[in-house]
């Protein structure tokens, strides 16, 4: 599991992480998966992402993991701070992939799990996320890490004819500090 930092001082690694990062995203979301894309992401929009979120945590304001398996990518996910001055002590954790043939081996979960130290380790307070409705799976992991549902719009994702609720889900590691609310 690496972060960052360690992904981006392996020339090798660095050199193929786009790339094999756009082979899960698109094998994913052709498969169906709520990964926020109807159709595949181009090579270029990934490439684009990654060089964002990368440059983002170099400056403190993400966190990037990546889960190696045999020096070859199967997972890989991130989170975000949030731009709005008054929103910056949190960030949404935007991306969990996971390649299918890894799937069922604990591989998101310690993805998620690392990304949550990170968020911690940089001081976040809340740490945000949404998911579709329909996505069992991943609504469980996040329950079991100690997220908790705080809303709910119903039919608000759009996939051709199907409709399925945005889940939005925090985690919040505030201490009781005395402001009003």
């Amino acid at each position: 599991m690496l972060d960052a930092t360690e992904l981006t001082s392996d020339p090798d690694l660095a050199a193929r992480f786009a790339e094999s990062a756009h082979k899960i995203l698109t094998d994913l979301v052709r498969a169906g998966a709520a990964l926020g894309w109807v159709e595949p992401p181009s090579r270029d929009e990934v490439s684009k992402l990654l060089d964002h979120v990368v440059s983002a945590a170099n400056a403190g304001d993400a966190a990037l993991r990546a889960a190696y398996l045999d020096r070859q990518l199967v997972g890989l996910g991130y989170w975000l701070r949030y731009a709005r001055p008054t929103h910056r002590p949190h960030a949404d954790l935007e991306k969990i992939a996971v390649d299918a043939a890894a799937h069922g081996h604990g591989i998101g979960r310690a993805l998620t799990a690392a990304l949550i130290t990170d968020a911690r380790r940089a001081g976040i307070e809340v740490l945000t996320l949404d998911a579709r409705g329909d996505n069992g799976n991943a609504l469980h992991l996040y329950r079991s890490l100690g997220f908790s549902e705080y809303g709910r719009l119903p039919d608000f994702v759009a996939v051709g004819t199907c409709r399925y609720d945005k889940v939005l889900y925090m985690l919040d590691f505030r201490q009781e500090e005395g402001c009003a609310s």
